[in-house]
């Protein structure tokens, strides 16, 4: 696999022999002489490798002031410390902070390219982790046939090849981040990072420090979520929750395109595309004071939204489907089906898409070795544990068999209706019914057009 090395060092005649070496060996590079070019380098694009020498322009360790920079960005680029004046206190220190490998010069060019192999096979691994760990928590497929999650994959498309800001709305567990990933995986910003900045995770005193980074008095940066962004997405999720003042911050940057970090004399740059999601009615917010209408108005340059699963009753199938597919080969169990969907259909989903993944995975668990009507049941205590609609068993006792009769019509009959998309014709058909009798037993029941 292709992979960037940075090489950093002040000697002209090393850095040209790296250069030939590295290249020659299928890599592509970028050079930097001394520190100021190197923090320019690291801040314009993180390398897949860098080689660094400990005793640039600056100081004596300012290789590795470089080394600890770049590991406050990414943890996971690896690092080479090259040194002509080395000793064992300083491979030490250069090994504690981070580095992948401490070699002295002069050095052998095959140990060296050696090293550079391993470290670019090293990181490759931990983007396959990083990639799988995405794939099993995050990143499933966009599925539905509902005229909602077929217009969010349109505007994904459009949105995608943009620069433009996104807004995304919708109810907990209804998929914006996977919404957001889908739109990241298709820009230009794809090689870039994508963070998460989680509002309704952060103690209110830590927002800026996490937003911005932090300069302290020993000289060590914090560096904050606009700046691990550079160059890629970052997604601040339930916006809603920050503060006002720090919204207000956040608005500024959105107009300068700069920001200082805290504590900090600086301006940085900002190269970042924003995305924010809520689960809150946002105009709501607005009007009780509780979010900038100026700063949505920024946000909100293109707007998303995900309608909660109880109104898109037709994805149920496709999706229970597709996950009963993924998790099964994911625990390695063979995959089973639910003949029956109506238990599944019925239920009211307040935890949306992802209450209905959760339920699959623990289906999948508990099914081993266990025929249909005993999957089934799994379902049906599954779903009695939550339990919340209206038709329940106990409330018939207190009707007269008429009114149960009405009622349980009543909700049969929207459950077919949703599961055909409001449909007449197509329902009619499948409950037996002539079209125009469907429609006089809906109007008796007070069952409105579901389109």
């Amino acid at each position: 696999m292709s992979a960037e090395i940075l090489i950093i060092d002040d000697n002209s005649d090393i850095r040209e022999i790296l250069n030939d070496l590295i290249i020659e060996a299928g890599y592509s590079t970028r050079l930097a002489a001394n520190y100021n070019q190197a923090l320019t380098e690291i801040d314009k694009k993180l390398p897949d490798v860098a080689i660094i020498d400990v005793k640039l322009d600056k100081g004596d360790n300012d290789g590795i002031e470089l080394l600890n920079h770049i590991k406050n960005k990414n943890v996971n680029v690896p690092v080479i410390i090259i040194s002509g004046h080395a000793n064992i206190d300083m491979a030490i220190k250069s090994l504690k902070s981070g580095a992948f490998e401490f070699i002295q010069k002069p050095f052998d060019k095959e140990r060296l390219m050696n090293f550079i192999r391993r470290a670019v096979e090293n990181l490759n691994l931990k983007k396959q982790n990083e990639n799988l760990e995405s794939k099993l928590y995050h990143t499933f497929d966009l599925i539905g046939k509902s005229q909602n999650i077929l217009s969010i994959k349109d505007q994904i498309e459009k949105v995608s090849t943009s620069e433009s800001r996104v807004f995304i709305s919708g109810p907990t567990g209804s998929g914006k981040e996977l919404v957001a990933r889908k739109i990241y995986r298709k820009s230009k910003r794809n090689d870039g990072a994508f963070i998460i900045l989680n509002g309704a995770l952060l103690d209110s005193d830590k927002y800026e420090v996490e937003l911005l980074g932090e300069e302290k008095n020993d000289g060590s940066i914090v560096y904050g979520a606009l700046e691990k962004a550079t160059g890629g997405i970052l997604l601040i999720d339930e916006i809603t929750e920050i503060p006002l003042d720090t919204q207000s911050k956040i608005l500024r940057i959105l107009i300068d395109q700069k920001f200082k970090r805290i504590n900090g004399s600086h301006d940085i740059k900002v190269d970042v595309r924003i995305f924010s999601s809520t689960s809150k009615d946002i105009k709501k917010e607005i009007s009780n004071g509780n979010f900038r209408e100026d700063l949505f108005h920024r946000l909100n340059v293109f707007n998303i939204t995900i309608d909660p699963l109880s109104k898109r009753i037709e994805d149920i199938p496709l999706l229970s489907e597709y996950f009963v597919t993924n998790i099964c080969r994911n625990y390695s169990i063979k995959p089973f089906k639910l003949q029956d969907n109506n238990y599944l259909l019925n239920y009211n989903w307040p935890g949306n898409v992802r209450e209905l993944r959760n339920l699959i995975e623990r289906v999948t668990i508990l099914s081993q070795g266990k025929n249909e009507d005993s999957i089934l049941n799994i379902v049906k205590e599954s779903l009695s544990q939550n339990e919340n609609d209206k038709f329940t068993i106990s409330k018939t006792l207190d009707y007269t068999l008429r009114e149960a009769r009405e009622n349980f019509e009543k909700e049969y009959l929207i459950t077919q209706l949703k599961k055909f998309s409001g449909n007449i014709s197509k329902t009619a058909r499948f409950v037996g019914m002539e079209r125009s009798a469907l429609h006089r037993k809906l109007k008796i029941l007070g069952v409105k057009d579901l389109n």
